[in-house]
This record gives structure tokens, sequence and C-alpha cells, in this order.
């Protein structure tokens, strides 16, 4: 018997697949619906990790199985080739940007291939390249044309790592996405800015659209990142100068319990009061300067000052005190706001530090007892924000809270000082970074004309060559050619905006460019889009859904209203793959953690292979920092591509995090291995004649039903959510069954044509049912047996209803709800008969001893249920 040599057997199928183009996918097919199966594209870091593995091998999968159902499949690759990382390697090591992206890209484009991944790479694309980005700076045009795109100076995240700004959501608890340990700042620049907030509203009812397809935590996570608030917003007057002074709040039913009002230290009043009261300014100037996440931080002390100035209450006509303080901010709601503290914990807080007034005008109200209890504002140590009856609120004593909230926002509006208003905590996306590395922001500063927009002929604005890497401030500044340009509308001499975009407006719209990817004459044609959207399935991190699944789904709106598609929605159905985890191991000593090469295993303990310290093991996240990766091609080159797929896909189901470890992968080695001995022993024995079912009986009959209890069971597992691990271990069985059949039958000299015929039968299919999972064994068993082409060209098994179940069942016995026994027997036996069998088994007679029947309950083929006292 030939061995199954995975190296040979691996490259071979590659090649064959890639010298025939059977992965290339044409826009139409006759007869066939498209489908459209889709992994986050990588940034080519230069290698793949075994996250890539798991994300691409669940789409691989999906893409192979409904190839095989008939659809019509896309299933495209490229590259989010834009980011620092690139030019961080240019200031380090020397290399210019696109030299180390596009090496970088070549090596794992390679090691995808060495997957066996069914990629169509005519459609490939490069976010870096300029025929791609030229459409980014199109695109930038139309919406600046449209009054989506402006430029103002304001407070932006700052990364001192980075050199760079950036957006609300790429701050994480304070800290760079990119650089954990480091503080993000706040810096204040001219910055240019997508009017993300327009679409606010339909960000948040596009969700009814997508939530059969989407996991509810990312949906509830873009629910609050875009924060929906409804209140009022109320104008109260500067006392000091007779001006307005809007405020926005949730809570208008406290209007009558405020007792001092705060202004953000940036709101532009302050610097009127400064200019009188000048005493407040380094106060002011020290709350400016403290990063905008820690102001907002929960639990953190609040900071302020008393202006000297004062403010009127709309409602009561009260004189209160206006502070400047830090928890208050610009970029949510007015930049002031009324003080509460009875009913609000952080103004409580507030008001106890600075000795302000204290006014309740909500009690509690006891229903048990019918009775209001009266709140002493000496004495609450703590805000009370709970419903409860009005109080000291002028026409609305006695109210209930709730019913007082809608009242007194109606009222305040017919007073007309304020109107019912909604805000969202979304802000508009800053798209400025200070990085060469990015699509550079198409717009010109002309002396004569003003801020202009570069000619749709003049697109790309490329990159410049000759800059300088040096590690501080930005590489675009160092090009004279660059900024230096001619005005696109007086011709006279203008400067070049040296931003460049921020990387995630790359993957905002590339799943588009992948429909029709060499179009030069527009980002896409609408036709061909329209055929593939929205992408069926779309495949990646939960991390991901506050950035770029939010930005992908403003770009397809805004795309959509440039008539330049139809869909509403970028994705119909989204799978968050789980984490892949592994063992690190952490050395006390050394303070550091060591790399698995360094470590001696000792069953549950690990010791340093070089001091023999007793390590601390964890399982957790694989990452660069804990040493815990592992090279996916290590384990292709020791264990195969399909081994390693066979792992990833066996050992969890795709939304369930994945835990790393050879034996796994030792397991899935072996199965294969039983495969291919079954198959390649068994040549001789095989047929493939057509088997008429009503011919069959005995042993074979009973591998043609379970062969198609095995064809709906992974049928229906890969339907159901991809639970190919279910798929997988239905196989298993199956192929166990097809042993022992062997055993039993074939080898025994029992075997007949019919026997040979449904043992044929059954291998075929499990080669068919194993190739979306192991495609190179697949075919390479499916050319064995003399088939030509190639088993991804192959139709999906059916399975036969009439074929699922056989003729003996097994029912069981209860006693007062407690199961004694089971027995089989041939289905549709009657009742008496199963009540007879049931009472004579020698368990259930042990359980009845010394009790009275007092009456059977029975479920035909089932159940029989025994009542006894």
């Amino acid at each position: 018997m030939r061995e199954y040599n995975f190296k040979e057997i691996e490259k071979k199928w590659q090649e064959k697949w890639e010298n025939e183009k059977i992965f290339k996918t044409p826009d139409t097919v006759a007869g066939k619906e498209n489908y459209y199966v889709l992994e986050m594209l990588p940034y080519p870091s230069g290698k793949l990790h075994v996250g890539h593995a798991r994300n691409y091998t669940i789409g691989d999968v999906l893409t192979r199985y409904k190839k095989m159902k008939g659809y019509n499949v896309l299933h495209p690759m490229g590259w989010d080739a834009f980011g620092l990382p690139a030019e961080n390697a240019a200031i380090e090591h020397g290399a210019h940007p696109a030299v180390w992206t596009k090496s970088n890209i070549a090596n794992m484009k390679r090691q995808l291939k060495l997957m066996g991944f069914s990629y169509d790479w005519d459609r490939e694309i490069a976010s870096c390249d300029p025929e791609y980005y030229k459409w980014n700076q199109w695109i930038f045009k139309r919406l600046y044309e449209k009054g989506l795109v402006y430029r103002k100076k304001s407070l932006v995240n700052w990364c001192p790592d980075c050199n760079t700004v950036l957006a609300n959501e790429q701050v994480e608890d304070g800290k760079c996405w990119r650089h954990p340990e480091t503080s993000v700042i706040q810096k204040e620049l001219e910055q240019w800015f997508f009017k993300i907030t327009d679409y606010a509203e339909e960000l948040l009812t596009g969700h009814d659209e997508i939530r059969e397809g989407w996991p509810e935590k990312v949906l509830i996570m873009q629910k609050n990142w875009i924060g929906k608030s409804y209140g009022s917003e109320i104008v109260f007057k500067v006392v000091e100068n007779g001006e307005d002074l809007p405020m926005f709040t949730t809570r208008i039913d406290t209007i009558y319990g405020v007792t001092y009002c705060v202004l953000a230290p940036e709101h532009p009043l302050v610097d009127q009061i400064i200019a009188v009261n000048p005493g407040i300014k380094d106060a002011i100037a020290k709350m400016k300067n403290t990063d905008l996440i820690e102001r907002s931080a929960e639990g953190r002390e609040k900071n302020g000052v008393f202006t000297g100035w004062h403010v009127e209450n709309p409602i009561t006509g009260e004189k209160v005190q206006l502070w400047a303080a830090d928890y208050v901010l610009m970029n949510y709601g007015t930049g002031a706001v009324m003080g509460v503290p009875a009913h609000d914990e952080r103004d409580f807080a507030f008001a106890k530090k600075y000795d302000l007034p204290i006014k309740v005008v909500i009690n509690p109200f006891d229903k048990s007892k019918n009775k209001e209890i009266i709140l002493d504002p000496a004495a609450m140590t703590e805000a009370f924000v709970d419903e409860g009856v009005m109080t000291r609120s002028g026409p609305f004593d006695g109210m209930p809270q709730q019913e007082a909230l809608e009242k007194i926002a109606v009222f305040v509006e017919e007073q007309k000082k304020g109107t019912r208003t909604v805000k969202y905590r979304l802000k508009d996306w800053g798209v400025s970074r200070q990085r060469y590395w990015g699509t550079p922001i198409p717009a010109l500063y002309c002396p004569q004309c003003g801020l202009v927009m570069e000619k749709d002929e003049n697109l790309p604005v490329k990159l410049p060559e000759d800059v300088s890497f040096k590690g501080a401030g930005n590489p675009l500044e160092t090009s004279e050619s660059f900024k230096h340009a001619v005005c696109p509308v007086c011709g006279g001499p203008a400067r070049r905006d040296t931003d460049t975009m921020d990387t995630f407006v790359d993957s905002s719209w590339y799943f588009d460019r992948y429909c029709d990817p060499i179009n030069d004459k527009a980002p896409f044609d609408r036709k061909i889009v329209d055929g593939w959207s929205p992408v069926n399935q779309y495949i990646g991190g939960i991390e991901h859904a506050v950035m770029h699944l939010l930005y992908a789904r403003f770009f397809t709106k805004i795309l959509r209203d440039l008539g330049l598609k139809s869909a509403n929605e970028p994705f119909s159905r989204l799978l968050t793959q789980g984490m892949v985890l592994g063992p690190s191991y952490y050395s006390p000593g050394e303070n550091r953690f060591l790399y698995p090469s360094e470590v001696t295993r000792n069953g549950e303990k690990a010791t340093s292979a070089k001091t023999g310290e007793e390590l601390v093991i964890r399982v957790e996240k694989m990452s660069k920092s804990k040493n815990n990766g592992v090279d996916p091609e290590e384990m292709i080159n020791a264990f195969g591509a399909d081994v390693t797929r066979l792992f990833i896909i066996f050992t969890a189901p795709p939304e369930k995090e994945l835990e790393w470890n050879e034996n796994g992968l030792i397991g899935a080695q072996r199965f294969l291995a039983r495969v291919w001995k079954l198959a390649m022993e068994n040549k001789e024995d095989v047929l493939f004649s057509a088997v008429d079912k009503t011919a069959v009986s005995g042993k074979e009959r009973d591998l043609l039903i379970k062969l198609n209890q095995t064809i709906k069971k992974v049928t229906d597992s890969i339907e159901d959510n991809y639970h190919f691990n279910t798929s997988i271990a239905a196989i298993m069985e199956l192929t166990n069954e097809l042993q022992a059949f062997r055993t039993e039958i074939l080898d025994a000299g029992k075997g007949t044509e019919l026997s040979r015929n449904v043992f044929g039968l059954a291998l075929k299919n499990v080669i068919i049912m194993l190739s979306p999972f192991v495609p190179h064994f697949a075919d390479e068993l499916w050319e064995e047996y003399g088939n030509a082409g190639y088993v991804f060209n192959e139709s999906w098994p059916e399975y036969d209803e009439t074929m699922i179940y056989t003729d003996i069942t097994t029912v069981a016995v209860q006693i007062s709800g407690k199961v004694r026994g089971t027995f089989d027997v041939s289905r549709g036996t009657a009742a008496d008969v199963l009540e007879k069998t049931a009472l004579a088994l020698p368990n259930v007679q042990k359980h009845l001893a010394g009790k009275k029947v007092v009456k059977i309950i029975t479920i035909p083929d089932k159940i029989v249920n025994i009542v006894a006292k």
C-alpha cells in the first residue's frame, strides 16, 4: 500500500489547482445563485499566525461547501497594506515601506497557498497600490462635495509612540490600541473629519436588517458606542453678560433641583470669563491639559473652579454659581451641564467636595405603605437616583417621576425655554494621520483660491520617494516635491496637505473592489457589485465591532447615497471566530515569558531548560508579548496543511476559543491515516455501481442508513452556524462503521457485488464530505479511484429521507420518572408487547419489588413509563 506523503501530495494538488485556475470565479453563471464568502483581509506583517489560519480555514471550508451545493462562490483575498509597522520598519531598518510591504505580501501569499485555500487570486488587491488608493481619494472628493468631509481645529487623541492621531475607537482604556502601555494625550490640531454622525440614526436602525445574521454582542457594542440619548436642551441665562447658555440634559425632571452649573474648560465662554477674572487661568489650563480619557474615567475625583459668574435657571428664576470642571467635555452635548447633586452621583461628589448646596426634588416612595419618604439633604450620603415622586417642583409636586420627566419636557418647550432633542455619543470620524504610509489626502492650499481639491484626472496623488524617515514628525513634510504643487483651479503655486488617511478608510470598502478589481474608470461597476452585495458571510474578530465593522457599514451607506451601489448593509451574516489559546511560560526569576523551545514539560509542570526553574503556566490568548504563538508553517511542515486544517476545524466550534495542543494535531493525523488505509487497502473490493435500496438488507442496509444519517448530520451541522466539529465527528463515526463492515463482511469473505457497491458508495461520500476540510487528501483519493477532475467541482451528496431511520429502535423504561433500563425492538411494536418486555427486565423487576404498579404510560418506539407505589 502506498503511504500518504503529505508533502508530495499537497504540493502536487496546489500546483494543479493554480495551473488550471479552478478557483477563478465569473461574475455570473447561468442557473446558479451568487454567494460571497469573505474573511477580513490581513495586514501584511510578514508571517501568518494561528489566528489567521483559523479565520481563513473557516472561510475556505464554507466556500468549498457552498460551491459543491451549487452556488457561484466568490472567495477573494487581498492586503490591508498601509499602516504604521511598515513605516517603523523604514525607520529601524532603512527599508522603504513599499519594499518591506511587498516582500511581506509575497511571503504571506506563499503561506496562504500552502494551506490550500481556494482564493481567486485574479481579484487580489493591496490598499497600498495607487490603483486602489486612487479611489480612496476619489471617494474623499465626492464626500467633500456633499458636505460629508470637513476640516476643523479640534482636540484629538495623540499617541506619542505612533506620532499620530487616533480615532476615538482606537483608544482603549486611555491607551493606544497599537501600544497598550502608551497613554494617549490630547493635542489641538487641524484635522479632516468624516461626518459619520449624519448616519448615526441609520447605523442604529440598520441593525434590524442584519439582526438575524450578526452576533447580538456586536450589535450591542455598536449600539452603546453610537449612544443615542433622549433629552432636552434648555437655555440658561448668563447673569454677567446676558448671553444664552444652552445645556443638554437627559434628566429635565430635575430642573427644579439645580444648585450650580458647570462649563467644560474648553467652552468659549471660559475665555471671556478669564479676561474678567484672570485668577482662574492656571486652574483652567491644568484641566485642559488633562487627558480627555482620564477626565471622563469612572470613579476619578472631579476637579473644578468657581468662575465668579452666575447663571439664571429659566424655570425657577434662581441664580446659581457657574463653575468650570474637568469632568465636563466639549465633545458631548453643549459643553455645559446642570449640577443636580441630590440626584446625580457625579454631581453629588462634586458638591460635597466644594461645599455646594444640595436640593432634593425627588423623594423615594414606599409602595407597600403608599407613603412618600422625605429625604434630608444634610443627611444624604449618596445621590438618590431611583424612581420616586416629585417634591419642591412647583406644579409637578406629588407626580411620579417618570410621568414628570415627560410633562416637564413639554412644559419647558411651551415656555420656549428649551426643546426636546436627541444626542449621540458617536463623534465624527477623524481621518487625518501624520504619517507617510497611507493614502494622501487630495487637498491643496492656494494663496489665491484657498482650500481646493485635486482634479479627478490628476488622481491618484501618489506618495513621493524623496522622504526622510527619522522617527520624528511626519515624513511627508520632508518631501519638497510633494509639498509644492500647482493649484488645479488657477494654475498658481499651492501647498499639498501632508496628512494621510486613517487606514480604516482602506478597509471600509475593499469588499466592493474585489468584485471589480481592475476597473480604471470607477471604484467599481454598480451592476457587478449589486450582483455580489451584500457579502453573504463575513468572518473576523469581534475586536473590530466599533471600528472596522462600524466604518464599513457607514461607507456602504454613503456609497449607496452616491449612487454607486444598492445595498444598505455590507455584510448579511457575520461570524466572529473565537481566539486561539496556547500555554504561556512565565519565569519569575528572569521576569519574562519563555519560548516553548526554552521549556521542559513534565506532565502538568514546566521548567526552564536552562536553569531548571519551575515556571508559571497559563493557557491564554496567543500573542507575541507572551511568546506563546505558533507558526502555522511549522505545523504544515511537520503535519501537512490538511492535518492542520482538520485540527483547527475539529477542536472547537468556530465561535468558541480554540486551545492549541500538539496532541490534537496527532489525533487529526491518525484519523486521516485510518481513512487513507481504509481506502487504499480496499481498492480491489470497491464497486461504484448504483445501489438499489429496495434490494438492500442486513448489514448492507445498516451501512446505507448510517451513510444517509451522516450526510444529513454533516449537512445540518454546517448549515447550523458552521459547527464543523460536529460534521467531522459524524464522518469519523461513519468511518468506524466502514471499518467494521470491511472486517465483518468483506474481509470475512461474505462480500457480494451489492455489499461492495454499498461499501463503495459510502467510501465515495466520505471522500466528498471530507473534501472541504482536507482538500488535498480528498483529491488524491478521488484520483486514486479513477475519477477525473476535482472534488471541488462535484455536487454535495443528498440524503434519502426514507433511509434515515433503522428498523430497530431503542425504548427507555422509566419507573416513577427514573430510567431503569432500555431494550431494542422493531419499529411499530405494539404497546402491550413493549410493556411486557419492559416488565421482564431484571433491573426493572428489582426496582418494582414490594411495590404496586399503578399504571403504565407507553409512547410507541420511545418510552415505557411505569408508575408504582
